[in-house]
């Protein structure tokens, strides 16, 4: 299925995840759910046939769009002139971000492809200096995922990482019948600003190997899942070990990292 724009046609490519957003409402609601405070440029990716693009061209703010796909890109071109000297045709993942803002804070934003869109979460984490705020379009289930609380059967690493940095919210549920093509599942938009004070008192390597070491095997006790870790026999023994990692807060993470840093 093609979009059609004023004088270009670009087909949706299955391979790169392509679902051009076509409800006005949708993208607009997206474009307001940042507050655009505290930084002046924001990158949008994955921007397609622009539906979301002319909604943050009318913002206060510099706007960035980076798009793989070569067909988009020259559609962008021809219809947002403006904007045509900020388009980046490279790979989001592949991108070294320094290249357009050296050290510049930045905000995220887009209609996200399903099939890169946790990557996508997993890379803005690393840039979590840069980024103080991220919107965008995901699976339902994934942005739901995102935003779980511990005791949620969905809850797991990528609610852990991303809660430890920034205050997550799920805004609002979106149709397939606002794509072209519709995709087969529903869905969501979330909203990421990042906490105030987003540095962890205990070491950020460690803290993302216990998270990730605990989730594989997530049916098993602590004292099982984290049992290749080299922990004392005291340590071991305390009551966290008898837990699950779906009931540990994402404070309660943190902590049990300083325990294991502070084992000795």
């Amino acid at each position: 299925m093609a979009y059609k724009g004023n004088n270009h046609q670009v087909k949706a490519k299955k391979f790169l995840g392509q679902h051009f957003l076509e409800d006005e409402t949708v993208a607009e609601r997206i474009a307001n759910s940042i507050s655009f405070k505290g930084y002046n440029k924001v990158l949008e990716i994955g921007p397609g046939m622009g539906v979301l693009t002319k909604y943050l061209l009318k913002k206060e703010c510099t706007l960035y769009a980076i798009e793989i796909d070569t067909e988009s890109v020259a559609y962008l071109k021809n219809n947002y002139l403006n904007l045509a000297p900020r388009i980046i045709e490279q790979d989001f993942l592949k991108y070294d971000v320094s290249e357009t803002f050296n050290k510049e804070p930045f905000a995220i934003i887009g209609n996200f492809p399903y099939n890169i869109s946790t990557q996508i979460v997993f890379k803005t984490l690393a840039l979590r200096d840069q980024i103080p705020e991220f919107s965008g379009m995901f699976q339902k289930e994934v942005a739901q995922r995102i935003c779980s609380k511990e005791g949620s059967k969905v809850y797991g690493i990528l609610s852990v990482l991303t809660q430890a940095f920034y205050d997550a919210e799920y805004l609002f549920t979106v149709p397939p019948t606002a794509f072209t093509p519709p995709p087969k599942v529903e869905s969501g938009v979330l909203v990421l600003k990042r906490k105030e004070d987003f540095s962890l008192p205990c070491d950020d390597k460690l803290f993302f190997r216990v998270v990730k070491q605990a989730f594989q095997q997530r049916r098993k006790t602590l004292r099982n899942s984290l049992k290749t870790l080299e922990l004392s026999d005291n340590l071991r023994e305390d009551t966290i070990f008898g837990k699950r990692p779906e009931q540990l807060s994402v404070q309660a993470f943190i902590e049990l990292t300083m325990m294991i840093e502070n084992d000795k």
